[in-house]
């Protein structure tokens, strides 16, 4: 009678703990499922760059643009910062936020603008298709993990993919654009990987904002001087554009890319960017009116494909 008992009092105890995990598993989805949503506006934020940037320089020097950009994005930061009354982050953080700074607000917008001077919005962007990838293994490497052999081999025909394409479109040989836009990659990547991983110690817009200021003493002084020895014609083309990257894509786009990325990962946060350069050729010839290649769209896919094998090899 005792067994008999005990076997009955048992059954409560087996069924409360079955039906625990999908108590549970409802919570743990909801972040997921807004971090990715996150990272996707971050993305579509992103594509418009280059499109903008295009339009920008219809009416700013390449210098005056990235400077003026960084300066109201930087004000942008910086009055929000001051609003909500935010204390300085730890000094430990600083060296992370400058390794931002360089690569994101700097690096890459200088760069890339550099580049778009010659070079087509569809060509950068099958160039900068690689950008996911980059970020991919910056991460790892800041991580200590070791990618599998298939990551590797994945890698190695993702750039070749991107360096045939390019080498064919300058007409046998790398031009000064596309070493820009390679040198864009390895900055922004570095400040995709840092500004991810100090996002999980502090809110994601906070990064940027900090990373934006950092820069603003740098960026008045080299607004001035840039204003004053490049030709300014503010077309509505081109106060369009540099209200864009400069809202958009400096402060706005990456608030919710980094919230996205410390919500599900710099890994998989960069899978999301695979659809970055094949929306920005659709802007581009939307907004741009430009012809694309049959070779643009082949090579985005095959990055696209590549850069897939390379995230699933990661496990």
């Amino acid at each position: 009678m005792r067994t008999e008992n005990s076997a009955t009092a048992s059954n409560p105890i087996a069924v409360t703990t079955a039906a625990a995990p999908p108590d549970t598993a409802a919570p743990r989805a909801a972040p997921t499922v807004r971090g990715t949503l996150q990272a996707a506006l971050g993305v579509a934020a992103f594509s418009l760059t280059f499109p903008a940037t295009a339009w920008g320089l219809e009416g700013f020097g390449p210098w005056s643009l990235v400077a003026v950009r960084s300066v109201l994005a930087a004000l942008i930061a910086g009055g929000c910062l001051l609003a909500l009354r935010v204390p300085l982050p730890a000094r430990r953080h600083w060296a992370g936020l400058a390794v931002v700074a360089g690569g994101v607000v700097l690096g890459f917008p200088l760069l890339t603008t550099l580049a778009l001077r010659t070079s087509t919005t569809a060509h950068a962007a099958v160039v900068v298709g690689l950008l996911p990838l980059t970020t991919a293994l910056f991460s790892a490497l800041r991580v200590g993990s070791r990618p599998s052999r298939t990551f590797w081999l994945a890698a190695f025909a993702g750039a070749a993919a991107v360096v045939a394409f390019t080498v064919q479109q300058s007409g046998g040989a790398l031009t000064a654009a596309d070493l820009y836009l390679f040198g864009a990659l390895v900055v922004c990547a570095a400040g995709y990987t840092e500004g991810g991983r100090l996002a999980r110690v502090m809110p994601g817009w906070q990064v940027i904002g900090w990373a934006l200021v950092l820069c603003l003493p740098f960026g008045v002084p080299a607004a001035v001087v840039a204003l004053s020895f490049e030709p300014v014609q503010p077309t509505w083309h081109a106060v369009t554009g540099l209200l864009w990257v400069a809202a958009g894509s400096q402060f706005l786009g990456l608030v919710v890319w980094y919230r996205g990325m410390a919500a599900i990962g710099i890994p998989k946060a960069s899978q999301l960017q695979l659809a970055q350069p094949l929306l920005t050729l659709v802007w581009s010839v939307l907004l741009l009116g430009e012809h694309l290649t049959v070779a643009a769209p082949l090579t985005a896919a095959a990055v696209l494909v590549c850069i897939a094998v390379t995230q699933r090899a990661r496990g």
